[in-house]
């Protein structure tokens, strides 16, 4: 017994003794890297492009008449687009026809009424958008004149 009590006392010592504090120091956060969308030039171009109509629309419903076309619209040709593949026949016949459009916009000689000039360029952006990137069709729809 008294083996048995010397024992348990010891324990009772050693297992009462101070433990050394070991610091805890947090895991460094990882940190996290988004991705950017970075816009190609053609996606540049589309979203200059709407908003110069968007204005060109204030400016028709305000009954201003537009009187210079914005060269920059020519980029449409060469810029470079989001998935290389996709400039196809499809989107350069539509390029074309849409620059006529928006050049009919301009022409102080139009027999057609300067709203209905306007949606048709409109149009033909929803028309070409309907073949391969459909994604701003919505957005683009906003811009008809009523």
């Amino acid at each position: 017994m008294r083996y048995f009590l010397a024992i348990i006392t010891m324990g009772f010592f050693f297992g009462c003794q101070e433990q050394p504090k070991q610091s805890v120091v947090p895991a460094a956060k990882a940190e996290v890297v988004y991705d950017m969308y970075d816009p190609s030039e053609m996606a540049q171009l589309m979203n200059k492009m709407y908003a110069h109509n968007q204005t060109l629309k204030q400016d028709i419903l305000a009954g201003n008449i537009p009187v210079e076309f914005p060269m920059d619209f020519m980029e449409i040709h060469s810029a470079a687009l989001t998935k290389a593949n996709m400039r196809n026949e499809t989107f350069e016949h539509f390029s074309r026809i849409f620059i006529e459009a928006e050049k009919a916009i301009y022409d102080p000689n139009a027999s057609e009424p300067i709203e209905a000039r306007f949606n048709t360029a409109i149009n033909v952006c929803i028309s070409c958008h309907q073949t391969s990137c459909t994604g701003p069709i919505p957005r683009i729809k906003k811009l008809l004149i009523k």
